[in-house]
């Protein structure tokens, strides 16, 4: 209660991106642009998904809860930013600012636990094709999916509850265009040990074990792929996969780059460009990676817009 009570800080300044004022107009529009597409672009995968009974499939229940999980954690820091270059003052209350970490957290997270799901479905797909629709049941599927969002919602809660019971005393500048958990330790006046040690500890089994999941289940997947005896074979299995490796290797580097291979200036412009990177460039480039190269989608489309016309020739 009484670092309840220390608090003097109630909003955050948020310093944003180090855009020239000339060129603010621009990168607006630009921003804007990518959060459209971002939005259209998954909207239309879950729409197709759920609209075609042709891919009521393990992969494309992953794909699904992906794509909603693209357009919530695009929509958690775009909005804000969008309104902040339009703003005079840049500023995201208190509470505002620990809602807005929750929630980038928790899609974040999210995002890392389908895509184990979806590297573990592909296993099953190339190795054990034969026992597919065995192994991978409605039941084990919805499972993983559960049990995706519930570990999530207690890791994005238990930072969230940790970050509270801090003090900001004086300085509510934060160098970045949201409200980064790192960026706000820095600003804390209390003693921020514990957080740190959280991260360290939460930060392995929530990025790195997934991350070493996902290279096994490719290592398995590629050791196998090498066994078909066909050029047809293996250029078959490699495009059921190459999507979801485009999709991790977006995610999974920027992040590893940003937070597993830091800077020795410690410079926040690349800490922000990076986290451009994951936060909005890799959910809108996502429903292009898996459209664009994907048949069943395509045809999905195809399908779903030709049923909708039908009505209309008769």
């Amino acid at each position: 209660m009484a670092g309840r009570n220390q608090t003097a800080v109630t909003e955050f300044l948020l310093q944003g991106l180090p855009i020239e004022s000339e060129q603010k107009n621009l990168f607006y529009a630009l921003f804007l642009v990518m959060y459209v597409t971002t939005v259209l672009g998954n909207l239309l995968i879950i729409f197709l998904i759920r609209l075609d009974s042709q891919l009521h499939t393990p992969m494309y229940l992953f794909l699904s809860n992906l794509s909603f999980s693209d357009l919530c954690f695009s929509s958690v820091t775009m909005p804000k930013l969008l309104h902040n270059m339009q703003s005079q003052v840049p500023s995201i209350p208190y509470a505002g600012c620990l809602t807005q970490m929750y929630f980038f957290l928790f899609f974040g997270d999210l995002e890392s636990f389908l895509l184990v799901a979806m590297a573990y479905d592909r296993y099953v797909a190339i190795c054990f094709p034969l026992h597919y629709t065995t192994i991978m049941s409605p039941k084990l599927c919805l499972s993983l999916v559960a049990l995706s969002w519930g570990l999530i919602r207690l890791h994005a809660m238990l930072h969230t509850l940790l970050m509270a019971r801090l003090c900001f005393c004086a300085d509510n500048v934060i160098p970045h265009f949201f409200c980064d958990m790192s960026a706000l330790l820095k600003l804390s006046c209390s003693d921020t040990q514990v957080n740190e040690l959280v991260i360290f500890i939460m930060g392995g089994l929530i990025v790195v074990i997934p991350f070493l999941l996902i290279i096994t289940s490719y290592a398995r997947i590629v050791s196998s792929i090498l066994k078909v005896p066909s050029a047809r074979g293996i250029r078959k299995a490699f495009s059921t996969c190459s999507s979801h490796l485009a999709v991790v290797s977006l995610f999974y580097g920027t992040v590893i780059v940003l937070y597993l291979c830091p800077s020795a200036d410690n410079s926040t412009v690349k800490d922000m460009v990076m986290a451009m990177m994951y936060t909005v460039v890799t959910p809108m480039l996502n429903p292009f990676i898996y459209s664009l190269r994907n048949r069943d989608m395509k045809g999905a489309l195809g399908r779903v817009f030709c049923r909708k016309k039908t009505p209309f020739s008769v």
